[in-house]
């Protein structure tokens, strides 16, 4: 297939501008010489194949998309969340936000190969009342996935996955991001975490933005920030509200019309979520006071008590920490799972594998494999 120089120059200085990198950085990373570079995007020359897949695979995607015509792709996307909100993110952010949407790609291509790309669900609204949308997909998304009325789920990353949500973790500089979500061309709906943010935070982040993938799939992407005050971020966090504090839960609690800050701790804890989160689900149910929610205001949960149901207690120190170090990077267990099954299956190779684990070589492949518990068979 000939290759259309002008539109593959352009999609190189695309990314490069996307993701401020210089020419110099480039070429440090690549091998290829500054002026080569600048040919390629100039369209005066045509990269080796080799060349090609080695750009590709330092802009983290395909190298399909910087040679295709569609004009439905990844790029497109992350054109648009920089054009609109391209002040909030740092370099660095933006290179977090590219290897995410790597991920995701990669998860669904995987998923695809071993059919285990998991479930769907699709909600339909009626009517313009945004709180009212929020509360009846919390409803009916805890009935899809078999919740009792007063059941409380305990690892949302693991419900938003069964839907067919790619759900990410990833540590971003600007802490004013609390998430995410991406209607990817291919992939579908991809949710990244700022994993900095406070670890039950993290959680009610993730259903917020699991509202979007249910709501708001026509805005492409979807940059959430807490202080936001439109229709659609208080549709989103009313429904992360009552998917994860379901008002018949609320109102089994015993003597659920009296309340103190050490009671608050408590069934904040059991609910996994912030003091503050459940305080405003007390008051939207009329439970409290505005006077007991101002005296209750200032309540925290201890850090070291709460709960990462993707960093069980069972883990040494030294494998928590190693696991903890990999969300960072957005490497669930999960994810890192479905790459060595892919493994296992032959359906990718040792080289592979340290690509789609954004991983330095093989030293860092055998430390994982190790953590995992994996076999390795190199030259096969």
């Amino acid at each position: 297939m000939a290759v259309d120089l002008k539109l593959l120059g352009e999609k190189l200085a695309r990314y490069r501008s996307q993701l401020e990198v210089t020419m110099e950085e480039i070429s440090v990373a690549t091998g290829i010489p500054i002026d080569l570079l600048g040919d390629f995007e100039a369209a005066r020359v045509a990269p080796t194949g080799d060349q090609l897949l080695i750009l590709a695979d330092y802009y983290k995607c395909d190298y399909t998309e910087l040679i295709s015509r569609d004009r439905q792709t990844p790029l497109e996307r992350t054109d648009t969340l920089f054009r609109r909100f391209g002040t909030a993110f740092s370099k660095r952010d933006r290179w977090s936000v590219r290897e995410f949407l790597f991920l995701c790609e990669s998860e669904h291509f995987l998923g695809e190969q071993l059919q285990q790309s998991g479930g769907t669900f699709s909600f339909a609204k009626s009517g313009n009342y945004f709180k009212g949308h929020g509360e009846a997909a919390a409803s009916e998304l805890r009935r899809h996935l078999g919740y009792p009325d007063h059941g409380v789920p305990r690892d949302v990353y693991s419900d938003l996955r069964s839907i067919g949500i790619h759900v990410f973790r990833r540590r971003l500089e600007n802490s004013n991001i609390s998430g995410l979500y991406v209607s990817h061309p291919f992939a579908g709906d991809c949710v990244l975490v700022n994993y900095s943010e406070d670890v039950y935070r993290q959680r009610f982040t993730a259903a917020h933005e699991a509202a979007h993938a249910i709501f708001d799939r026509e805005d492409e992407v979807v940059v959430s920030f807490w202080n936001a005050k439109d229709l659609k971020e208080i549709r989103a966090n009313t429904f992360a509200s009552r998917y994860l504090m379901p008002p018949a839960f609320l109102t089994r609690i015993p003597n659920s019309d009296q309340w103190d800050s050490e009671k608050l701790l408590k069934w904040s804890q059991d609910l996994r979520v912030n003091p503050t989160a459940l305080l405003i689900a007390l008051s939207e149910e009329g439970m409290i006071t505005s006077a007991q929610e101002e005296q209750m205001k200032d309540a925290r949960l201890p850090k070291q008590l709460k709960v990462d149901p993707e960093l069980p207690e069972s883990l040494s120190p030294r494998s928590r920490q190693r696991k903890e170090e990999l969300l960072e990077r957005g490497l669930s267990t999960r994810y890192v799972s479905l790459c060595f099954t892919s493994y296992r299956n032959n359906l990718v190779t040792a080289s592979r594998l340290v690509e789609l684990l954004l991983l330095d070589g093989d030293e860092d492949l055998r430390e994982l494999a190790e953590l995992y518990g994996e076999a390795l068979e190199y030259g096969s």
